[in-house]
């Protein structure tokens, strides 16, 4: 097997694990153990390993010493964190996004809200979560500040489906008395950028994800 036939495998690997672990197949404290991976997957282990690897840098699992690799499990102090440095990142990405957003961008934004709008009912709430990724990693891409955008990439890796995934309560089904004040706050954040207001976009984006980070995190500590 050529160099560019093995990177191509280990990618194909690295993507089925991916999937598996974000759509639940693989549930967050599972020990991921090579050979039974291998097995499901068809492949040998060496692409396994590099897989596993590659998803350890991602922080999708985790390696513990002399036990194997698992699958990350967040706690709420963990959540916590997570959407704080999330609300400061994609703020800033917000913020020069604003600056140059086109026309172009503007109707894909609307046209992504639109559709998340028509999926607000508790059984589409998975299609309602793609969409809403669609709608935040459009924003922070158009910035074209590549490390920004590196960086949250990453972080959208877990979000939302991992973090919630960790929890029964919301794996499936939306946060209560969140569908009003998420489309309210995702039109503030619309309205800032068709301004190409930076400094409001800024704020707006930083509400809304402390917002969610506020709603969940009271709600699965009353509901642990």
């Amino acid at each position: 097997m050529n160099s560019d036939t093995h990177r191509q495998l280990r990618n194909v690997v690295a993507d089925k694990m991916r999937a598996a672990i974000l759509e639940g197949h693989y549930k967050p404290g599972e020990w991921l153990r090579q050979e039974r991976l291998a097995q499901e997957l068809g492949v040998s282990q060496m692409p396994v390993r590099e897989a596993l690897n590659e998803l350890v840098n991602e922080g999708l699992i985790e390696h513990v010493p002399y036990r194997g690799a698992r699958v990350i499990q967040f706690s709420v102090e963990d959540i916590d964190d997570l959407y704080e440095h999330r609300a400061f990142l994609e703020g800033r990405a917000a913020y020069f996004s604003a600056q140059v957003i086109s026309e172009r961008d503007l109707t894909l934004l609307k046209k992504l809200q639109a559709g998340m709008e028509e999926n607000d009912a508790p059984e589409a709430v998975l299609k309602y979560r793609e969409l809403n990724r669609n709608f935040h990693k459009t924003i922070f891409t158009i910035s074209k500040h590549e490390y920004l955008i590196r960086t949250l990439n990453q972080m959208w890796a877990a979000f939302p489906t991992m973090l919630i995934g960790n929890y029964a309560a919301t794996a499936s089904h939306p946060l209560p008395a969140r569908d009003d004040t998420d489309r309210q706050e995702h039109q503030a954040i619309m309205d800032a950028l068709e301004l190409h207001d930076a400094s409001k976009a800024e704020q707006a984006m930083r509400d809304h994800i402390l917002t969610t980070k506020q709603q969940l995190v009271s709600f699965l500590k009353a509901n642990s």
